[in-house]
């Protein structure tokens, strides 16, 4: 009886760890995967410049500062489209590169030794208009 009662035991006992192990073999790891999306602020303010020239120089220096994903200067409206990361940037920083660069922006006066230091095509005005509306015509004398 004692050997019946011991086998018993011992066949319970490794049904037992089987079943723990059959557990074990069905459950199946799930990795979670999160993704980092970066937010992106867009933004467009008025920059003055006259030609390609300018374009290149406005859009380099925007381009420049660590976070903004994106910058392109309309010449024809004289105005900037920025996308940008508020995590590592802000509109203040992007004014200020476009202005040390010596162009206008709608908040601060460009550099005026930067100023001096450019082309003479992209010697702008300084009380030209910025963030034109509407259909806006391109000049004859800014092919540059």
């Amino acid at each position: 009886m004692k050997k019946i009662i011991l086998s018993v035991a011992v066949i319970a006992t490794i049904g037992l760890v089987s079943c723990k192990n059959e557990v074990k073999k069905e459950t199946t790891k799930t990795e979670q995967t999160t993704t980092n999306k970066v937010a992106s602020t867009e933004t467009t303010f008025g920059v003055r410049g006259n030609c390609g020239m300018c374009k290149n120089t406005i859009e380099k220096a925007t381009n420049g500062i660590d976070g903004v994903t994106s910058a392109e200067w309309d010449k024809l409206r004289k105005q900037i489209n920025v996308s940008y990361d508020e995590s590592k940037t802000n509109l203040d920083a992007i004014h200020k590169a476009i202005a040390n660069s010596g162009y206008d922006t709608d908040k601060v006066m460009g550099s005026e030794s930067a100023y001096e230091n450019l082309p003479a095509c992209c010697k702008y005005d300084h009380k030209m208009e910025m963030s034109l509306k509407g259909e806006v015509k391109e000049d004859e004398n800014s092919n540059h």
